[in-house]
């Protein structure tokens, strides 16, 4: 074997230690969210080939986001991004200040000169009347699309780029995890309803019969017909099977851990990543032709699984600790003070 043989062996080893790793790492997160996954069978080998699936897309999505934009308000006027995302540059430190997780975070290290969060936004697109030039006429009446920015989040934070795209990796894990909870929630209560069907079943079939219950004694005599009676009989027994095994604790152990290896087995299908690219000018008003100049803005949606889903756009930022606001006062006002 030559020595760059040798070396990509190397390699391919320390990849695969690696990624073992975060499998078992992600896996004690996954039982901490629900620890009664410890009573199923094989539930680490069982966890261990799902989460080894959702680990190498996560790998993917999260190596595919661009890197971090300077969310600074010298940054406003040269970042066409961070210049969309916020009207003003005096809205940048008013919505980091605002963030509990982002104060924490410089709180727990002191020495930290900046911070690299996820920015979540709320985005909207308003379709309007506005005004164009068109030649050498101004219309007040062209249809335009303008994109909106608010709500804006900084809660998940780092100390460098590469610690917070690791805890971006961990809170996916536990977002499929939660998200297989949520299918199981959704199971559980249709097999309450089954178990309430197969009962009211029961009932009928039990009366049907004539020999259970008060109705043997006193009841009337059923009709004498062999065959009726043994086909109601059949399906007594495939009635009782059928609530017996709605009633088992472990089968409904075993659907549980089945529910979560199902999501973390399909990640993609829950969470995803899209990219939007646009061309828009100073106001955010989207420019369809090139050469209405503008600049050309790209930024992530994240689709966040709930009832009903949302999708919210974001990007990673740096935000330095020198902008963030004293604690203790209004925000806004402490902004107009300034």
């Amino acid at each position: 074997m030559g020595i760059l043989d040798w070396l990509l062996h190397r390699g391919e080893e320390r990849a695969l230690q690696q990624e073992s790793e975060r499998v078992m790492e992600a896996i004690e997160r996954i039982l901490a969210i629900n620890p009664r996954l410890q009573m199923a069978q094989r539930y680490r080998e069982r966890l261990a080939e799902a989460v080894t699936i959702s680990v190498r897309y996560e790998d993917s999505l999260v190596g595919g986001l661009p890197a971090p934009h300077d969310a600074s308000v010298s940054a406003w006027s040269s970042d066409p991004c961070i210049r969309a995302f916020f009207a003003t540059s005096d809205d940048i430190p008013r919505a980091f200040s605002r963030s509990r997780e982002l104060r924490a975070h410089f709180e727990r290290y002191p020495d930290s000169a900046q911070a690299y969060a996820v920015l979540g936004m709320a985005m909207t697109e308003r379709h309007v009347l506005g005004v164009a030039l068109e030649g050498d006429t101004i219309r007040s009446d062209v249809a335009q699309t303008t994109l909106c920015f608010r709500d804006h989040r900084a809660r998940i934070c780092g100390r460098t780029e590469a610690e917070l795209r690791q805890e971006i990796r961990r809170l996916l894990v536990d977002q499929l995890a939660l998200e297989g909870l949520e299918m199981l929630d959704a199971d559980r209560r249709e097999l309450v309803a089954q178990g309430r069907e197969l009962l009211r079943e029961r009932l009928a079939l039990l009366q049907s019969q004539g020999g259970v219950g008060v109705g043997s004694m006193v009841g009337e005599e059923p009709e004498d017909d062999a065959e009726e009676l043994a086909r109601v009989q059949a399906r007594i027994e495939e009635n009782a099977s059928n609530l017996a095994a709605l009633r088992v604790p472990t089968d409904l152990i075993e659907l549980e851990l089945e529910r979560v290896c199902k999501v973390l087995s399909d990640p993609s299908t829950h969470l995803y990543v899209t990219k939007k690219r646009v061309r828009i000018d100073l106001m955010n008003v989207v420019q369809e032709n090139v050469t209405q100049g503008g600049h050309e803005i790209e930024f992530d949606i994240a689709r966040l699984p709930g009832n009903p889903p949302q999708m919210r756009a974001f990007a990673l930022v740096r935000y330095p600790r020198a902008e963030l606001l004293p604690a203790g006062l209004h925000i806004d006002a402490a902004m107009r003070a300034l």
